[in-house]
């Protein structure tokens, strides 16, 4: 007999294992209705997760600041479940929710195009108009593997054999005929997503960040409560459109950038100028509190990567060259340095905390975007 605690320290008793569904139903129909997911002993789960013994529950609405990521996660398997309705044989990989949105990354032979996003944003408001029951199911690690191989999904595959234990069970989701691996949780049902949702744009992405692999094509979009909120987040981008730092830099000849020097900026006269200002503002406020301002080599010996470690872990990411039989490389973070510093002289307990700061540049050889 299950005694579930609430957030206003009220206690309800069950002769039996309950779900966190029937638990908002017990209080009130208006809560069952407005129930998107449940927090357990802090840990969110779905409505239909089943409490069996005593726990802590906060009943998950639209209220609530998890809702966002509910609804975003969701977002995300709607429009990965009306792609592949609208484009038989394309692949699905990951879709999490992230800030202020979400997107998915498929694999397809052809190329999304633009126009395509208002087709695809079409269909997934007819899904969630069809209102899917969202189901979790678990299935042994076997079944997974074989239900997805048949169906053609390699890199559900893929995630399956590296990412889940053997003997594991693997945690699916349904939404009518559509269903993906994932850990949820996930809303009762599609209906439940609303239409404050608008998909954004298109990018490609290498399947698991790694430029050796396939090139995903990756669809972003944005979701939230409702369409007023919606609304509200597509006005701020508008206006943060208006104040485009590269549009600003050009009409208010700031600085400019070009392909030879790929993302560094040529700093002009009118922008240098505000650009000291700014760091003679920091620098104030970095004497205030307690900073010593120092300056570090812009080039070192691979020799001092290796014992800090980032030799091993980064090297594949930093600028490196040769000159009279040694190894250097670009700083690609200021630390290492640092700690140079402190290393001159004794130090005492005393002396603590020691605070240090540079107006240092930092370069790492990584893809782009």
């Amino acid at each position: 007999m299950p005694t579930v605690t609430l957030p206003d320290g009220s206690r309800r008793e069950f002769d039996q294992p309950v779900s966190v569904f029937d638990v908002a139903a017990d209080i009130g129909p208006g809560l069952a209705k407005a129930a998107l997911a449940g927090k357990v002993d802090e840990v969110l789960v779905d409505t239909s997760h089943v409490i069996e013994q005593d726990a802590q529950l906060a009943i998950i609405t639209s209220k609530n600041e998890e809702a966002l990521e509910l609804i975003r996660h969701d977002a995300a398997h709607v429009m990965a479940q009306a792609v592949q309705e609208l484009y038989p044989g394309t692949q699905v990989t990951i879709g999490p929710a992230i800030e202020d949105g979400f997107y998915y990354d498929f694999a397809r032979d052809e190329a999304f195009a633009p126009e395509d996003l208002t087709a695809i944003e079409k269909r997934m408001h007819e899904i969630v108009k069809r209102d899917l029951k969202i189901e979790r199911e678990v299935w042994d690690r076997e079944q997974a593997v074989r239900v997805f191989g048949e169906i053609g999904e390699d890199y559900k595959v893929e995630i399956i054999n590296e990412v889940i234990p053997e003997g594991e069970e693997v945690s699916v989701y349904r939404q009518g005929d559509w269903f993906d691996v994932c850990r949820g949780p996930h809303l009762p049902a599609t209906g439940k997503l609303g239409k404050g949702f608008k998909l954004m744009k298109l990018a490609g992405a290498y399947w698991r960040g790694d430029s050796k692999n396939p090139m995903l094509q990756r669809i972003y979009g944005t979701a939230w409560r409702d369409k007023k909120e919606l609304n509200a987040y597509l006005h701020r981008l508008e206006e943060a459109e208006k104040r485009d730092h590269r549009k600003l830099g050009k009409v208010m000849d700031l600085y400019h950038t070009q392909e030879e020097a790929p993302g560094m900026v040529f700093w002009h006269d009118n922008g240098w100028q505000i650009y000291l200002v700014i760091q003679d503002y920091i620098r104030g406020m970095l004497r205030q509190h307690g900073y010593q301002e120092i300056h570090t080599p812009q080039i070192i010996d691979r020799t001092l990567w290796e014992k800090s470690g980032h030799w091993e872990k980064f090297s594949a990411d930093m600028f490196v060259t040769e000159s009279e039989n040694r190894t250097y490389a670009i700083k690609p973070m200021n630390c290492p340095c640092h700690v140079q510093i402190y290393n001159q002289g004794l130090k005492s307990y005393r002396d603590l905390p020691l605070r240090m700061a540079e107006f240092g540049s930092c370069h790492r050889n990584e893809p782009s975007g």
